[in-house]
């Protein structure tokens, strides 16, 4: 038997903090959210990546979207933001769910 202990890696995202009523928006859109459909247009792309992959990029669009609202910027889409909010949502528990759960621990003694 073995003495090394391993444990399952767990994707390091920062935190997000906005606003109450845009994280509702995003949590609520979750139930409408169609990965095949809903992150090629949010990615404005014509592939579908594999799960985590677009989290990097989802969350640099969202913090550009994130600072055109501080800003007050006439471009700002809240549409847009909702979107990205979902798919980093969504993307982020797609990830986990696709790591494989690692050995279980027992207390030896």
């Amino acid at each position: 038997m073995s003495n090394v202990l391993a444990f399952p890696a767990q994707p390091v995202l920062p935190s997000l903090s906005r606003p109450a009523a845009l994280v509702r928006a995003a949590i609520a859109g979750q139930a409408q959210w169609r990965r095949d459909r809903d992150l090629r247009r949010t990615l404005r792309s014509d592939s579908l990546p594999g799960p985590g992959q677009a989290l990097a990029q989802l969350r640099a669009d969202e913090d550009r979207m994130n600072a055109a609202r501080q800003e007050g910027a006439a471009d700002y889409d809240l549409h847009q933001h909702v979107m990205l909010m979902i798919a980093i949502l969504a993307e982020s528990r797609l990830a986990m769910a696709q790591q494989a759960p690692g050995p279980r621990l027992r207390a030896i003694g």
